[in-house]
């Protein structure tokens, strides 16, 4: 099993924030790492994301929720192939701040294939990062 996560702080409500995440289809005008999406955040639906990672081939995935508690909570699991081989679970946790909102994204690999793939979760980590960065800029400007 391996853990990554990263975070940053938003200056606008947890609400807000929920709003550009769960709005999949517009991803393609904000998000360098999940460039394409669809699907519905309720819990048993499957989404579809194509990710196209900075030093990397783009890949379609289809995630289930799990979890999709608004303006709180988004966590999806997803597998490569079948399950067991490779395994994310991916979160985003909101929690309201007195500037506004702290942004958690981490995911959890399990599975057989773990690790042998330390380079690209690393690189997943950055990924991360760039599309937090990403969503604080789009959400900021929205709110102006």
């Amino acid at each position: 099993m391996r853990h990554i996560s990263t975070s940053i702080e938003i200056h606008a409500t947890p609400d807000q924030v929920w709003d550009v995440l769960v709005d999949f289809a517009g991803y393609k005008t904000w998000n360098p790492f999940i460039q394409e999406g669809s699907g519905q955040a309720t819990v048993g639906s499957t989404l579809t994301l194509r990710m196209h990672p900075e030093d990397g081939k783009p890949m379609t995935f289809r995630p289930k929720v799990l979890a999709a508690e608004a303006g709180s909570r988004l966590r999806w699991i997803g597998h490569f192939i079948v399950p067991g081989l490779f395994d994310g679970t991916h979160e985003f946790v909101l929690t309201a701040t007195n500037g506004g909102t702290r942004l958690v994204q981490s995911e959890t690999f399990k599975g057989i294939l773990v690790p042998f793939l330390g380079k690209m979760i690393a690189g997943t980590e950055r990924n991360f990062a760039r599309l937090n960065e990403a969503l604080k800029r789009h959400v900021e400007s929205s709110r102006v």
